[in-house]
């Protein structure tokens, strides 16, 4: 089996100015170094709003940190007539690695369904950034369907009708799990997004479902971080609220810590 790097992602939603943006990466990038953190088996990938990303990447690049740079949205045109789009061709300009897609509050607020998520990955993949394809299911879904059945199929629709697959995340977000203190059993976590695993697997081959990083999110911290990374299955955790916290989001980074407890 492919050894996969931990992922750990703070998506820092609609929060923060771009000082205030610099300031928090500069504690953090502080407080994994103080700490001796190995970035070699835990990635720690940023998540800015649009007008921070620019200060981010600066930051980044004159003080040689070792903390990654994404975004929160791409579109899934390249140019044109598209206003208040941004393209992918603007963020890998700025050194942009990772770009979030399908996430629950972009389907829920902006009508994003499959056939738009699709669109977004195929950009991502056109332009060299990884696509992070947030999959998830409201309570509504979990009572009739299960906790499966939603996140597996939204999966596969993001990854239909691409000629070649570039690297791409899965990030698992039940619904109702996001913003409410309410958690996923780690087991359940487990459970999802092994059953993800394997859909990828049969749809596109084991080679590229081991190599495929899949992430639980959904009220995460560091008190309960190293429950769910416990599994094989659970490649790293993607962070709401807590990643605006320098020291919380680097208690979560650490979580191999915690596992040795």
């Amino acid at each position: 089996m492919t050894k996969r790097v931990a992922f750990i992602a703070g998506n820092w939603k609609m929060n923060l100015d771009h000082q205030q943006g610099i300031a928090l990466v500069q504690k953090l990038a502080w407080t994994l170094k103080d700490a001796a953190h190995d970035y070699s088996s835990a990635e720690v990938v940023v998540f800015p709003g649009f007008t921070s990303i620019r200060s981010i990447q600066t930051l980044i690049d004159a003080d040689k940190l070792e903390v990654r740079l994404g975004a929160q949205d791409i579109s899934a045109q390249d140019s044109g007539a598209f206003t208040g789009e941004v393209s992918g061709v603007a963020l890998k300009k700025l050194d942009v690695e990772y770009v979030l897609i399908g996430h629950s509050e972009r389907r829920q607020y902006h009508n994003e369904d499959d056939a738009v998520v699709q669109a977004k990955t195929a950009a991502a993949f056109r332009h060299g950034i990884v696509p992070v394809i947030c999959v998830g299911e409201t309570a509504e879904e979990l009572e009739t369907e299960g906790s499966a059945a939603v996140p597996v199929r939204q999966a596969l629709a993001a990854l239909k009708n691409h000629e070649t697959l570039g690297d791409f995340v899965v990030a698992y977000e039940p619904v109702w799990a996001i913003g409410t203190g309410q958690v996923a059993t780690p087991e359940v976590a487990a459970s999802v997004c092994s059953k993800i695993r394997v859909a990828i697997a049969e749809e596109h081959g084991a080679e590229i479902a081991d190599r495929t990083r899949i992430l639980y999110g959904g009220s995460v911290k560091a008190a309960n971080v190293a429950g769910f990374l416990k599994s094989v299955d659970v490649d790293g955790v993607l962070v709401g609220g807590a990643s605006l916290d320098a020291e919380e989001f680097s208690g979560i980074a650490r979580f191999q810590k915690h596992l040795a407890l």
